[in-house]
């Protein structure tokens, strides 16, 4: 005896309104509404942000302050780096490389005080 009913028009097999793709889309459309409320930092995220900011900024003024001294200084080109290869001496020794290097070293004081000056907490 055999039934002559399909299976997919069975009582029981309710054929989904929504594809599996479209629900994961809405999903992501959509959050849960746990995922929308944030916890507050506590006041050691709050610090370990507050210090990290604080070193990337002194990093980047003291790497800044280097590359714009340190280019016009002779220990730039009368290094033991540089004995050995003269053809890249004189490419270092040359005011336009010098300069590029002490304009990066504008660029990463402005950076660091530019992060410095936009810090805010996270409210």
């Amino acid at each position: 005896m055999s039934n002559p009913t399909p299976i997919s028009s069975a009582p029981g097999n309710v054929p989904k309104s929504t594809p599996p793709q479209a629900e994961s889309s809405t999903a992501l459309l959509n959050p849960p509404v746990e995922a929308e409320t944030r916890q507050p930092h506590g006041p050691i995220q709050v610090w370990m942000h507050r210090i990290s900011v604080f070193l990337f900024v002194l990093i980047s003024a003291v790497a800044g302050v280097l590359l714009i001294i340190l280019p016009w200084t002779p220990e730039w080109t009368d290094n033991y780096l540089l004995l050995s290869f003269p053809s890249l001496r004189s490419v270092v020794s040359n005011g336009f490389f010098r300069g590029i290097c002490s304009g990066l070293g504008l660029l990463d004081i402005w950076i660091g005080f530019w992060e410095a000056l936009h810090y805010h907490e996270q409210q």
